[in-house]
């Protein structure tokens, strides 16, 4: 008689492996039209088409060889070498090869640090306004969080420097912090936080003394420095003489190497072991008289910090919308291609319901990001209000993007059932990763408070008030949104005049789903996208109006068809 057995072994295998969907060489940006379609209303279309070919290379990349590389990153985390074996000190950080391969992508091949200061990155010949930047970020970040962190610091460090530095620190350093070449290339951090000075700068207690030389001496432990091995990094430090207060803290430009190729007087003290962004070498730092300049005005550091932080913000929200992104597709393919009694997964009125209640958020995150970024562009080109409204936008992203990363993240997770709780699957560490952006840059009671700093100190309500009404003015669609609006900025001036903090977070959420529902209403316009309308209407529904939750009312079925729409 014939031996069966290997034909059951096989037959048994093709079950297995119909019941587990494995996402593995998706396309990311093929997987997700929408983003092609929202970029055409937020850079030029002739960038847009030039940026097409280098998007389609990177969902590529994202959803195989750079997934595969984070993964063995994660696992592979770096280590601290603080001494040659010959006991001289080396001070230095080790990472795994795919780690760095995963740099030569980010900061090589698509000069993720440079693009937004000097032309030539990916054949374009001027420097790229923020929505390509971030648009790349997107993509990149669906793969790799943890690499985001210093792409993201050498970016604002060169920001900063060419704001505030001085000629000669700028010429010194510029070339080689938008360098494309590996070995020419200088990486930027940020060492701010203390025990005792996170979100508090006044607490500051680094203490920076003068030397003859026009350079400053610091000196004092910094508590969390991500990137901890970069070449330059911003510091705050108190100037020893100043007193205390936060007059008295100042911006200073570290480098790792001196420019008679001495080390300079710093050295790290152990690595961080982190739940997330384990690719990534966090530390903390002793600085032992270590040489530095000042940078921009004496007693200025928190103002040029802010600066800094804010774009830093910025790309932790559009990280977050990325990070969601990339859940809501491994959960659309799990339910696309999972079957349980008989039926697939995505035909399942609760499951349904489940994926739509991820993606609107996942929706809401990128639009407020793209809007964010045009505003930074109209900013940094000088447009009278522009400065306004971005000292608002941002933080709001921040804040609630982080936020809900967080749950769409676990949500995707359970998706996948017992599958997505397992490291081999990137579920895990989407999670884990997510769980940073409300940390980073501020958490999110800090970042909440910020926005109602923007409110008091800036004139930013009055400006988003403005940019909300021109965006349902040219949508034409959403007349009942005007009122709900009206409603949020009042609650945002009375937590405001309270000078309490209770209504903060309350009102930072309406701000920001009342303009990301406008925004979304304005995309559905421009695009004739009645899907894009639905989503919009979705958050006013269940995001702004008042709702009894004992209330059946209506199942949402259109509602959720919408949702999943290809």
């Amino acid at each position: 008689m014939p031996d069966t057995a290997p034909n059951v072994a096989v037959a048994l295998s093709q079950i297995g492996s119909e019941n587990i969907p494995d996402s593995r060489g998706t396309n990311l940006w093929r997987a997700d039209p929408n983003l092609g379609r929202l970029l055409g209303l937020y850079m030029p279309a002739g960038l847009r088409a030039h940026l097409e070919p280098h998007l389609d290379r990177l969902g590529e990349l994202a959803g195989g060889e750079l997934d595969e590389l984070a993964g063995i990153a994660d696992r592979n985390g770096p280590e601290l070498r603080p001494r040659t074996r010959r006991g001289e000190d080396a001070n230095a950080v080790d990472y795994h090869p795919a780690y760095r391969a995963m740099e030569k992508i980010a900061f090589g091949d698509y000069g993720l640090a440079a693009l937004s200061h000097r032309g030539g990155v990916l054949g374009w010949n001027a420097p790229m306004p923020p929505a390509a930047k971030y648009a790349i970020t997107y993509l990149f970040v669906q793969a790799e969080f943890g690499l985001c962190c210093p792409v993201s610091m050498t970016d604002s460090l060169t920001r900063s420097l060419r704001k505030f530095g001085s000629p000669d620190l700028v010429a010194r350093y510029l070339p080689a912090l938008t360098s494309q070449d590996m070995d020419a290339l200088y990486q930027g951090a940020m060492f701010m936080t203390e025990q005792g000075a996170g979100s508090d700068v006044a607490a500051t207690a680094v203490e920076a003394h003068p030397a003859n030389d026009g350079t400053w001496r610091l000196s004092g432990d910094k508590w969390f420095c991500s990137n901890a091995d970069a070449e330059l990094a911003m510091v705050l430090a108190r100037r020893a003489d100043a007193g205390p207060g936060l007059k008295s803290v100042s911006l200073f430009l570290l480098p790792r190497t001196l420019p008679d190729g001495t080390a300079n007087a710093y050295r790290i003290v152990r690595l961080k072991d982190k739940l997330g962004t384990r690719s990534m070498a966090s530390g903390e730092i002793r600085l032992e008289g270590a040489t530095a300049w000042m940078v921009g005005e004496a007693g200025a550091g928190f103002r040029q910090m802010a600066d800094m932080i804010n774009n830093s913000r910025l790309s932790n929200g559009v990280r977050a919308a990325g990070l969601m992104r990339r859940a809501v597709t491994e959960a659309l393919h799990v339910a696309n291609n999972r079957v349980a009694f008989g039926r697939r997964l995505i035909e399942l009125p609760l499951m349904r319901r489940q994926l739509a209640k991820m993606i609107l958020p996942m929706e809401q995150a990128r639009t407020m990001a793209f809007q964010t970024a045009e505003v930074l562009r109209r900013s940094d080109a000088g447009e009278e209000g522009a400065y306004a409204l971005l000292r608002i936008m941002t933080p709001l992203i921040k804040f609630r993007a982080c936020r809900d990363a967080r749950r769409v993240t676990g949500d995707a997770m359970e998706v996948r059932g017992g599958c997505g709780y397992i490291e081999e699957w990137p579920d895990a560490r989407l999670l884990r990763d997510a769980h940073l952006g409300s940390i980073w840059e501020g958490t999110s009671n800090i970042v909440a408070l910020d926005v109602m700093r923007a409110v008091k100190r800036e004139g930013s309500l009055e400006a988003l008030t403005l940019h909300v009404n021109g965006l349902l003015a040219e949508a034409g669609n959403m007349p009942e949104l005007p009122p709900v609006l009206e409603r949020a900025s009042a609650l945002a001036r009375r937590a405001v005049a309270e000078g309490g903090e209770i209504l903060t977070r309350q009102a930072a959420t309406a701000l920001y789903n009342v303009t990301t529902a406008a925004a979304m209403a304005w995309e559905a316009a421009k695009l004739d996208d009645p899907r894009r309308l639905t989503l919009a209407r979705m958050v006013l529904r269940h995001r702004l109006l008042p709702r009894d939750p004992l209330d059946a009312g209506e199942d949402g079925a259109a509602e959720i068809d919408a949702a999943l729409a290809a």
